[in-house]
């Protein structure tokens, strides 16, 4: 079973994260190795996919600068999505070469992962296609989960981002992935608990497990340190 580096990043600046997977991406495929699963916390930020319209954007940008929310348009599919504190997000940098070259099932694997996870909490989540993304509330379906990626040579970046104890006001401010009739939750929302930082750190190492069990990785834990100031320890 091949080895995926998994590293906590704790909370990071969007434009830091965003430098860093791109650093990775490009030694994931100069190497040949199989990759990383990044989970970390942003800042309140907007990220802008290939496929939006800043008509889904339904605040000024005089209005983001004032709350010191910043914008970002990025390489990942979809269109535009919240991320912030509260909010495990993950990028998978992944080598397809070490798994399938099929994009479409590294998506619903993506899926599979944070739906075992959810089950952990006793959720149920389910997929609603033809959406990308994760869902509860049968009856009147809310997204848990956003999911977008990009994928270059093979090596997917980019990943999702996951709502545990997230301010759901800011969704408000845009269109959530584009999709106008269906709402957003968060886990604390649907269990009625807060999940402290504690809580949600050590709910990466689950959903790093579970990602691993998906994806079919054997999952190694590095540290933060490690990662950024060994870019070239051995793999």
């Amino acid at each position: 079973m091949e080895k995926l580096w998994f590293v906590r990043g704790g909370q990071v600046e969007y434009s830091f994260a965003h430098s860093l997977q791109l650093s990775l991406r490009d030694k994931v495929e100069r190497e040949n190795i199989p990759g990383f699963l990044l989970l970390m916390e942003h800042p309140p930020v907007f990220t802008l996919g290939k496929g939006a319209s800043r008509n889904h954007l339904l605040v000024d940008e005089s209005v983001l600068e004032k709350e010191g929310i910043k914008l970002y348009e990025v390489e990942r599919g979809g269109d535009i999505t919240y991320h912030g504190p509260g909010q495990i997000v993950g990028y998978p940098i992944i080598n397809l070469n070490f798994w399938r070259k099929d994009v479409h099932l590294f998506l619903r694997s993506l899926e599979e992962a944070i739906i075992r996870f959810l089950r952990r909490f006793e959720v149920e989540a389910f997929r609603l296609p033809p959406y990308t993304g994760v869902w509860v509330r049968r009856e009147t379906p809310q997204k848990i989960a956003a999911i977008g990626i990009a994928v270059k040579r093979w090596v997917t970046y980019h990943g999702f981002a996951l709502n545990i104890s997230t301010f759901l006001p800011h969704f408000s401010y845009i269109v959530p992935c584009g999709i106008i009739d269906k709402g957003v939750t968060s886990l604390e929302h649907v269990t009625g608990h807060f999940y402290s930082l504690e809580e949600r750190e050590k709910m990466q190492e689950f959903l790093a497990q579970d990602l691993g069990e998906v994806l079919g990785f054997r999952v190694k834990e590095i540290s933060k340190v490690d990662l950024i100031l060994e870019r070239g320890l051995s793999l």
